[in-house]
């Protein structure tokens, strides 16, 4: 098979952590599945009405938001969604990955990030009670989930670099169909999500690529280049 093409959705900077750590995660992935793997960066503004994105092998929204537009995020995300592209979304992009589906599926069009439009009324992401930025934590998993699988674990520790979160008031709307909370910490409060029906659609808000710069695989990264080589 030809190498797997991955549209790495965000804009690049090489100072953020996570933007070095993930194409070291996919090379390390690639090799522990024993296949050939180009991670291409797409700017969210180079997105557009985002038709070129079907053609990827799978996407990933990428952390480092607010991005420098959301619309290209929020366009490459629906893309995956719909058309069963294999999708991963680390930290904004889980953030963004909930109003995609927010707007688009639960038809709220309306929903909003606080961190970008603070003043709106309908904020799905909203502040965190306590920051996560390089904060480690325990995160539980929903036994049977596609993430538990991946893990092979319904308990593990994992990283974060972020402020904003999940709603609790529109936790249970967006969970009510094919949504699925996969992941959550000690308190409850939402760490991941999946989308029933799909090849492959998981968002976390911790960063498990960053296993990958202290010589780990990220098991949710090495299911998801597995999958991309089970649907190929």
């Amino acid at each position: 098979m030809h190498a797997l093409q991955i549209g790495l959705i965000g804009d690049r900077n090489d100072d953020v952590v996570a933007h070095r750590a993930i194409p070291l995660a996919l090379g390390m992935a690639a090799d522990a599945c024993g296949v050939e793997i180009e991670p291409i960066w797409v700017s969210t503004e180079q997105v557009g009405d985002g038709a070129a994105l079907a053609e990827f092998d799978g996407l990933w929204c990428v952390p480092a938001s607010p991005y420098r537009s959301m619309e290209g995020a929020l366009t490459a995300i629906r893309v995956a969604r719909e058309r069963h592209v294999p999708f991963l979304g680390t930290c904004g992009g889980f953030q963004h990955a909930v109003i995609e589906y927010a707007r688009n599926v639960l038809d709220w069009t309306d929903a909003e990030h606080a961190e970008t439009a603070p003043q709106a009324q309908r904020q799905v992401i909203v502040p965190l009670l306590c920051s996560l930025v390089e904060v480690t934590d325990a995160v539980q998993l929903v036994a049977g989930s596609r993430l538990a699988q991946a893990y092979g674990a319904t308990s593990i520790v994992e990283g974060y670099h972020c402020n904003y979160g999940l709603s609790p008031d529109f936790r249970q709307a967006l969970a009510s169909g094919p949504l699925q909370i996969n992941a959550a910490d000690d308190a409850g409060d939402v760490r991941g999500i999946e989308l029933d029906g799909h090849p492959f659609f998981i968002a976390t808000l911790f960063q498990h690529e960053r296993g990958a710069l202290h010589g780990q695989v990220p098991p949710l990264v090495r299911a998801f280049v597995q999958t991309m080589i089970d649907t190929y």
